[in-house]
């Protein structure tokens, strides 16, 4: 109740206006009589933020999750072996706590569908983290991947190279520039299994991916070459006349946009080798030469 809505109201017993709010108990009273009006009040306030938490938790719990097995819904037993009040807890009770909740991991997979999904959703929380990857990429990939767990696709296959390739699928969608090379060495499968999996999702999914922007890959090489925003800006300028003269067409996404970071690094008089651009955006040099060829003459 706020303070000039309290002045308006008066005393039902004494009829004065002095109405008081206790921020404590919750309760409004009679300033003069005592008189209690009001035993609680209701918090319109923001939601609580929990400062101890890894995570933003605001009081009605964490968000759900397509990265968690259970979604994020279930609840776990406290690993702090205290009371409510901070004490510590006695030793046969510690033992039983112990016992409860190797019950109650044990109860969050009940089969081997079950365990094959936590263990999976584990290992594309890893990839993420490698990879810097953003929520929205690792949600849609655990969305795949559930998908591929119902379609019984993942029988007589690995588990990492599937989930492996649902995150590429992800990022293929999202258009987010990672490479197959980029997923594969994050993780301990070849280039060649990973790509085997990623059509077999394609094809039984009947999953439509974007074509990859070369532009789209300038930031990400840029970004690890240090180049600076100028020629970024000047390469962007050579893949999109580029693109109108459709010559795009057919060829790798990665070495265009290396090729015109180099074109554009001579022009704004950035000498950086050909071998640090192949390293950075995962082609040999023998690519960017030869797509340097075809895009000298969009320099201005």
């Amino acid at each position: 109740m706020s303070q000039q809505l309290q002045n308006k109201e008066k005393c039902p017993r004494c009829g004065k206006h002095n109405l008081v709010t206790d921020g404590v108990s919750g309760e409004i009273f009679c300033g003069k009589c005592g008189f209690v009006i009001d035993e609680k009040i209701s918090d319109n306030g923001s939601e609580r933020i929990f400062s101890d938490s890894a995570v933003s938790k605001s009081r009605t719990g964490d968000r759900t999750s397509l990265t968690r097995h259970d979604n994020g819904l279930s609840s776990i037993i406290n690993p702090i072996n205290k009371d409510a009040s901070g004490k510590p807890l006695s030793s046969s009770m510690k033992s039983s706590l112990s016992q409860l909740r190797k019950l109650d991991s044990r109860s969050t997979t009940h089969n081997s569908t079950d365990k094959n999904l936590k263990q999976a959703l584990g290992e594309l929380l890893k990839m993420k983290e490698k990879l810097s990857l953003s929520d929205s990429v690792s949600e849609k990939a655990a969305y795949i991947y559930r998908k591929v767990l119902e379609r019984k696709l993942v029988r007589g296959r690995s588990i990492t190279a599937m989930i492996a390739s649902s995150l590429y699928a992800a990022c293929r969608e999202t258009e987010t520039p990672r490479t197959l090379k980029e997923v594969s060495s994050t993780i301990n499968v070849t280039k060649k299994e990973l790509s085997g999996c990623y059509r077999l999702i394609v094809k039984e999914l009947d999953l439509r991916m974007p074509i990859i922007n070369s532009v789209s890959c300038i930031a990400k090489i840029g970004s690890t070459t240090k180049l600076s925003e100028k020629t970024k800006r000047y390469a962007m300028n050579i893949l999109k006349q580029a693109e109108k003269e459709r010559i795009l067409s057919g060829k790798e996404p990665m070495g265009l946009a290396a090729s015109a970071l180099y074109l554009a690094s001579l022009v704004t008089e950035e000498h950086i080798t050909q071998k640090t651009l192949a390293e950075a955006s995962g082609v040999t040099e023998v690519t960017i030469r030869n797509r340097c060829k075809n895009l000298k003459k969009f320099i201005d």
